[in-house]
């Protein structure tokens, strides 16, 4: 607008008009109007005061102060500037390396229907979610693939196989009633008749266990469990009494064949009790062979009704060796996890040893009192995932609050244990179906390769706005510049995550940006040709261009939400850089470029040429 304060008569013709210019700074007053009919205007322009006028002139749609758009834009700035500066970007897993699983719903016999196994995925869902984000991995990625299939990527871990051990641990928590030993004395001839019977002479040939065992040495460990010497003593007459003859059972062989074992079960025993609660205990190398004969539906069935053998959730070291305990409980737990409200690791105070207290809610408080005032004195099994995490002996009557001893366990192992039975047990089992591990090297030579593809790209680009466009595509660059910094610090803002498909998203964002700059740029040289004033010219620019950038962002917008809401791993990562982009451009395109244009008129004299 000039500053004087001249009256602007315009005559409009049948295909023409006429343009009152300010006689003192040749600044058009209005913009011409075509019409058929002749009319009069008036306008008065607004005085400045002795300072220069604002740059716009009445009926354009930019805004009216130039202030005010300084102040947006170095706002914009500065939230991006600062939320870059104290969170940075998250890297994807392809940047930062990681770990990739994909978990199935374990259905051996073929007998869940698909409703069944995506309600026990979306519930498995939740429960992974609560487990992950308590160990503390930043912006993991978990979905769901189908109905039957859970995607898990976690970036910058420590420890891999900690987190997989947690992200597959069913925590299903038990607690069973210890039995002593005897109650499985009788039935282990029965046993050893069904492993042979279901296995036979052959089968047991090629296992290995084809040479009667000897005598189990039970010395060493009853002497370093704390077993006492009746207790011992008890021991070796038992095993000497698994060392009777096995009678018809036992057969001829051909002399270069070895003599078959017809004790292949309870020659791998050796027992113990005492402090530890009453159990079997397997030679480390011998507990395999163990598992698999377990696993026989004939050595089920030969077991007494009303009780099970469950592994110990680790190996004790003995004199140099190590075994596994085998403990003889009840089949039916009296208390389940589902009655546990909280867990917490502590240290026990008196030996230092990591600890797991829990808390139990009314009704489990209750039963749980039932039971322990009813079992002074004998052993109770916490059992976890069908293995024993430790089996303390009742001293007194206990409610609501208890604990978990961890002999021998690292704190972090106890920290882990809290942190799955909070979140719960999965509902049924997951099988890793597979597994992708991305090293922090493979990671960072992706990071060198999406820089280099990311610099080259921008630079051609910005050398060709330079060349064709001047000094509109100087301001085109630096109004680029300033997308590239909301764009970041939009990602920052967001808490969103930078994957390599999201750098080439980015690349694209910016070739939509630099695309919107042209279209301007185009309108603006057209203005120019028809003899417009350049402030005319660059407001019937932006104003003519405006459609197409809107047509051209909102419809690439579209596609880019719905990647986003659909799409997972890669398509994601690329969505997200995507949306962020367009929005940007939208408003380095049609604000940043405005105002570094009205900046550059501002300049120069109502008539003076731009270079464009």
């Amino acid at each position: 607008m000039c500053s004087c304060k001249v009256k602007a008569k315009w005559e409009s013709q049948p295909f023409a008009c006429t343009v009152s210019m300010c006689p003192r700074e040749g600044i058009p007053r209005l913009t011409p109007l075509v019409a058929r009919a002749k009319f009069r205007r008036w306008r008065q322009c607004k005085p400045t005061a002795g300072r220069r006028h604002e740059p716009g002139y009445q009926g354009s749609s930019m805004l009216k102060s130039f202030r005010v758009r300084i102040i947006v834009i170095l706002a914009a700035l500065g939230i991006s500037i600062g939320y870059l500066w104290a969170t940075g970007i998250k890297l994807g897993l392809d940047l930062q390396g990681g770990m990739h699983l994909v978990l199935e719903v374990d259905d051996p016999e073929g007998t869940m229907t698909p409703e069944v196994k995506e309600g026990h995925i979306d519930q498995a869902l939740y429960v992974l979610r609560t487990r992950i984000d308590a160990f503390g991995v930043e912006e993991p990625i978990i979905q769901k693939s189908g109905n039957d299939r859970i995607i898990v990527e976690l970036a910058g871990l420590d420890d891999e196989e900690e987190a997989k051990r947690i992200i597959n641990r069913q925590a299903f928590l038990e607690w069973k009633l210890v039995l002593p030993t005897t109650e499985v004395d009788q039935a282990l001839e029965r046993l050893d008749r069904a492993v042979v019977a279901a296995i036979g002479e052959e089968g047991l040939r090629a296992m290995g266990r084809a040479t009667e065992a000897a005598a189990p040495d039970i010395s060493n460990v009853d002497l370093l469990l704390g077993i006492e010497d009746d207790t011992a003593a008890a021991g070796d007459s038992a095993v000497a009494g698994l060392e009777q003859d096995a009678g018809a059972a036992e057969e001829e062989v051909a002399e270069d064949e070895p003599e078959v074992n017809l004790r292949p079960f309870t020659g791998l025993l050796n027992r113990s009790g005492g402090v530890r609660a009453p159990v079997y205990t397997v030679d480390a190398a011998d507990v395999e062979t163990a598992v698999e004969f377990m696993a026989l539906d004939e050595f089920r069935r030969a077991l007494p009704r009303g009780l099970s053998l469950q592994w110990g959730w680790d190996s004790t070291a003995v004199a140099g060796r190590y075994y596994r305990e085998l403990y003889v409980v009840e089949e039916d737990a009296f208390l389940t996890g589902e009655q546990l409200v909280d867990a917490t690791a502590t240290r026990d105070p008196q030996d230092n040893q990591p600890l797991v207290t829990f808390q139990l809610n009314r009704r489990g408080g209750r039963d749980f009192r039932e039971i322990t005032r009813d079992n002074v004195g004998n052993h109770i099994a916490v059992v976890l995932d069908d293995e024993v995490v430790s089996a303390p002996v009742v001293n007194e009557e206990i409610g609501a609050r208890g604990q978990i001893e961890l002999t021998g366990a690292a704190y972090t192992e106890a920290a882990n244990l809290a942190l799955v039975l909070r979140a719960g047990a999965l509902p049924v089992r997951l099988n890793i179906m597979e597994e992708r591990l991305v090293g922090p090297s493979l990671g960072q030579d992706s990071i060198d390769q999406g820089q280099i593809a990311g610099i080259v790209g921008v630079i051609a680009v910005l050398l060709v706005m330079i060349a064709y466009y001047r000094t509109a595509g100087l301001l085109a660059v630096l109004a680029l510049a300033i997308y590239l910094v909301l764009v970041m610090g939009g990602l920052s803002t967001l808490n969103a995550t930078l994957t390599l498909p999201g750098i080439a998203g980015l690349i694209l964002s910016i070739g939509m940006a630099v695309d919107a700059n042209v279209l301007i740029f185009e309108r603006i040289r057209e203005e120019l040709e028809r003899r417009r004033a350049p402030r005319t010219a660059v407001e019937d620019g932006f104003s003519n261009a405006l459609s197409a950038i809107v047509d051209a962002n909102i419809t690439t917008l579209i596609t880019g939400l719905i990647l986003l809401q659909f799409g997972t791993g890669p398509v994601k990562g690329f969505a997200v850089t995507l949306c962020i982009g367009i929005v940007a451009s939208f408003f380095s395109a049609l604000y940043v470029t405005r105002t570094l244009f009205l900046l550059y008129l501002t300049g120069k004299r109502g008539s003076d040429p731009i270079s464009i």
